[in-house]
């Protein structure tokens, strides 16, 4: 028996929202708390938690990063055998729709991997994720410019990168062309 797991947009905003609530009250974090400590507005929390909301990459790693815990846990994608296709899954894009990400799969909240595109000549700046967190990017197609701690390196197909994401980081794609990039994401943290 084949059984494909996918999401439409509805279906990922309303996950998201209820997660959301449910590791905020475990958490005995306040709605008003967690917008202050998070640098996101209440009233867009409010929304994300009402599934009213599809929020952008960086609210969904801000909200994260604030309640402690995976990306992944927050969009509750875990099954015993998955198949993710290309662009048939749920997507995630920066607020300027730079970098469209798409999770994959995760490894009991230790591990994520996720496809990205980043749009020819463009560039995404990442914000610091908490201590422990590792990023592993690939270069699937095209080529990828890191920035990081005032080091650059050119990544072209099939180079690979590993850092700890702690930090600011910006990936940027210097052709006219789509740039695929396979991410894994571990939490030593948590």
């Amino acid at each position: 028996m084949n059984s494909n797991r996918s999401w439409d947009d509805g279906d990922a905003g309303k996950q998201i929202g209820t997660n959301l609530r449910q590791f905020r009250k475990n958490k005995g974090i306040s709605i008003e708390g967690l917008a202050t400590q998070i640098g996101v507005s209440k009233l867009t929390l409010i929304k994300i938690e009402n599934g009213e909301g599809n929020p952008t990459l960086s609210v969904i790693w801000k909200i994260a990063n604030g309640l402690n815990v995976p990306v992944s846990t927050l969009l509750s994608i875990d099954s015993d055998v998955s198949v993710a296709r290309k662009e048939k899954g749920l997507q995630i894009a920066s607020s300027d729709e730079v970098l469209v990400a798409e999770p994959l799969f995760q490894s009991r909240g230790s591990m994520e991997l996720y496809r990205g595109y980043l749009k020819p000549d463009s560039e995404y700046l990442s914000e610091a994720h908490p201590s422990g967190v590792m990023e592993y990017v690939a270069v699937m197609t095209g080529e990828l410019i890191m920035e990081m701690d005032g080091e650059t390196y050119h990544l072209e197909e099939h180079d690979s990168i590993r850092f700890a994401g702690n930090r600011p980081h910006k990936y940027i794609n210097p052709t006219d062309s789509l740039t695929t990039l396979h991410f894994v994401i571990t939490y030593n943290h948590l």
